[in-house]
């Protein structure tokens, strides 16, 4: 005798990935606050997405294999013998045939109902890592018993794709779900600490800041270890808010297209005077709260928002000379780059050189740097945008864009 239980129907499969996700949840409520507001929220977001998502069964075919043993089969069904009362059981002897199927994934599937099934599943048992699917014979046509199997095997096959197919859907909403409650607590602790002001570096803007650089509004398994987070108390840092950078980087773009179309004015500048362009079109949109300019300069090529002696806003003018110059450029903003959310920027400027083959290059010296962490997505053809990490904090991360423009020699 043997025992299989009916798979794929003991629990609802939806169901199941709900109660995983508010469990995920709750674990984003009940993490300790001050790591919470000292890791960076991406990282959290991976390492809550990749604790509680369902690894899909796969199994391996290619290492199936098939044993027998003696068994008592009740005939009292069948209709072709004889047998004095059909009511009761009947027992002759037969052989139980076992299909044993190795696997990898949450065994746990075999017992969930997917959003596509059938009123007949297939009936097996799950032992440790192995699904084994048996059927009792008392002939011996191989043939009748392979095809037998081989229905079975496919039943089961196709309940899984059926299940694979609903948890690839659910795991792909695991970071973003996890993002926004990693995010809506993040702002309920700095509420409830009033802090949020502090958080925010405000740009005063001059009221008489030309319009032509208005920007419109833009709506835009094995368990991981928690990520490393300080476990002293979050100290809040001043920062400027993600609509101010882009505005920043617009104003930069638009100073850039008129050094693109007016090259003999610009024509032999180096570094250092093409960076000087850049200063009065963007202290004629930002005001400075104790001076009359919010951007300045510290060494030859940077372009700087400070508060106190730090900064949160560093651009550095680049010419292009290979990717050693980007390099050592990143090098150069990370040196500056203290605070926890500082915004950066490179400009690269080419010169006589082929500007694709430069555009090309770009991301690869960006990912081979030791500081990369990710890329992100930045809506143009000529830039670019990835985050680093700092390098005595990987929680500490710097926005990077960097912007190409052409400038003659």
């Amino acid at each position: 005798m043997y025992d299989q239980k009916l798979l794929f129907s003991e629990h609802d499969l939806h169901a199941v990935m709900e109660a995983t996700k508010a469990k995920m949840l709750q674990e984003i409520e009940a993490y300790p606050p001050d790591q919470l507001l000292d890791t960076s929220i991406d990282d959290l977001a991976t390492y809550f997405a990749t604790k509680f998502e369902i690894t899909p069964i796969r199994i391996i075919e290619d290492q199936i294999t098939v044993g027998q043993q003696d068994t008592k089969v009740d005939v009292s069904r069948d209709p072709l013998r004889f047998i004095p009362d059909h009511e009761r059981p009947f027992y002759i002897s037969g052989t139980l045939i076992t299909l044993y199927v190795p696997f990898e994934g949450d065994p746990d599937i075999f017992m969930c109902r997917p959003s596509t099934f059938t009123f007949s599943p297939p009936r097996g048992r799950v032992h440790g890592s192995t699904l084994e699917l048996s059927i009792s014979r008392t002939d011996h046509d191989a043939q009748s018993v392979k095809a037998e199997l081989n229905r079975l095997l496919e039943s089961v096959k196709k309940y899984l794709g059926w299940a694979t197919r609903d948890l690839t859907s659910f795991n792909a909403t695991l970071k973003d779900v996890a993002r926004q409650r990693i995010e809506a607590r993040r702002q309920k602790l700095l509420k409830d600490h009033g802090l949020v002001a502090s958080l925010g570096f405000p740009l005063r803007k001059r009221p008489d800041a030309p319009t032509t650089y208005v920007v419109p509004e833009v709506r835009r398994k094995v368990i991981p270890k928690p990520p490393p987070a300080s476990t002293t108390a979050y100290v809040p840092e001043p920062a400027i808010e993600m609509a101010e950078y882009e505005n920043i980087l617009s104003i930069i773009q638009k100073t850039a297209t008129m050094l693109e179309r007016s090259p003999k004015a610009f024509r032999g500048m180096d570094e250092e005077n093409l960076r000087d362009q850049f200063l009065v079109p963007l202290n004629s949109h930002y005001e400075g709260q104790t001076t009359g300019e919010t951007f300045n300069f510290s060494g030859k090529t940077d372009i700087l928002i400070r508060d106190g002696d730090r900064s949160v806003f560093i651009a550095e003018c680049k010419i292009w000379r290979g990717p050693k110059s980007l390099s050592n450029a990143i090098d150069q903003l990370l040196a500056y780059a203290t605070w926890r959310d500082t915004k950066t920027a490179i400009l690269v400027f080419n010169r006589n050189r082929k500007l694709t083959e430069v555009l090309e290059r770009i991301p690869d010296i960006l990912k081979s740097h030791s500081s990369f962490k990710r890329m992100m997505n930045f809506p143009s053809q000529t830039g670019f945008r990835c985050v680093l990490a700092q390098k005595d904090d990987p929680n500490r991360e710097i926005i990077l864009t960097v912007l190409v423009f052409e400038v003659p020699q």
